[in-house]
């Protein structure tokens, strides 16, 4: 199967503007999330999609590859579509699974893209995926930049909120709690047509994309991991950040093999 990842990134973030080039441990944020995404062994190709030519110039820079998309897209489904559809003229050849990996995922692990893209391999009735890991504490749950999700039985997903689900008011602390972690692969088709669908009222409320998928009808499988990752989404997270990946095991690895950019 050709899988390829396509990691969205833009400049003009509302809660973080230049966050894909701001500094962590002398490397931009997005050059952690290129380098460690290249990583998997799931993966035959990694590009970034983006509006903004600095972010193309730089990952040129450490021979990477970066897809020019339009300015106009409000959500990273969108510039990933587009991006896709560029590659496989390019390439000329089509491609079957996009994951789609969020440039604010600095410390994501390789096996977390393998893991989101097993059940798409195994199961040709799942046409999207996600990754979920446990909330780690109550400040995690009541973080509105965390989004929370609570599956079925079957870890398919019930509904992503901001908000903390499930409710502690009523004896739900002792049940298991994850945050949705933005590793999202889609088979290609069906990346095409989620665009396609009407946005939805809770997708809107939440700002959560898979809500659309929900909301629709279309089922979205969770995946657990346990892999601890922390996604940065404020200054206050970047620090957290710098200090948290001081001592990460893929550091020094990806700097050796790569160099600096």
């Amino acid at each position: 199967m050709n899988i390829v990842g396509i990691i969205p990134a833009r400049m003009a973030s509302s809660r973080f503007p230049g966050k894909p080039m701001a500094d962590l441990q002398g490397l931009p944020m997005i050059a952690h999330v290129y380098y460690r995404s290249k990583m998997s062994s799931t993966l035959e190709q990694v590009y970034v999609a983006t509006c903004d030519e600095e972010i193309v110039d730089y990952i040129e820079s450490i021979g990477g590859q970066a897809i020019m998309t339009s300015d106009l897209h409000e959500r990273a489904s969108d510039r990933c579509a587009e991006a896709m559809l560029k590659i496989e003229e390019q390439t000329g050849r089509k491609i079957d699974i996009v994951v789609m990996i969020q440039g604010d995922e600095p410390m994501l692990f390789p096996e977390m893209i393998d893991e989101a893209v097993s059940p798409l391999t195994e199961n040709k009735d799942i046409q999207v995926v996600n990754l979920m890991a446990p909330l780690s504490n109550r400040e995690e749950h009541e973080d509105p930049n965390e989004v929370k999700v609570v599956v079925d039985l079957y870890n398919n997903a019930l509904y992503f909120s901001r908000e903390p689900i499930p409710s502690w008011k009523k004896g739900a602390s002792s049940l298991p709690m994850f945050k949705q972690v933005c590793i999202i692969p889609f088979r290609r088709d069906f990346l095409l047509k989620f665009n396609e669908l009407t946005p939805t009222p809770l997708e809107t409320a939440e700002s959560v994309d898979m809500l659309r998928v929900l909301e629709h009808g279309y089922k979205v499988r969770m995946v657990p991991s346990n892999f601890e990752t922390y996604s940065v989404d404020t200054n206050e997270d970047l620090l957290k950040v710098q200090e948290l990946i001081k001592n990460d095991p893929l550091l020094k690895l990806y700097i050796r093999n790569y160099g600096k950019g």
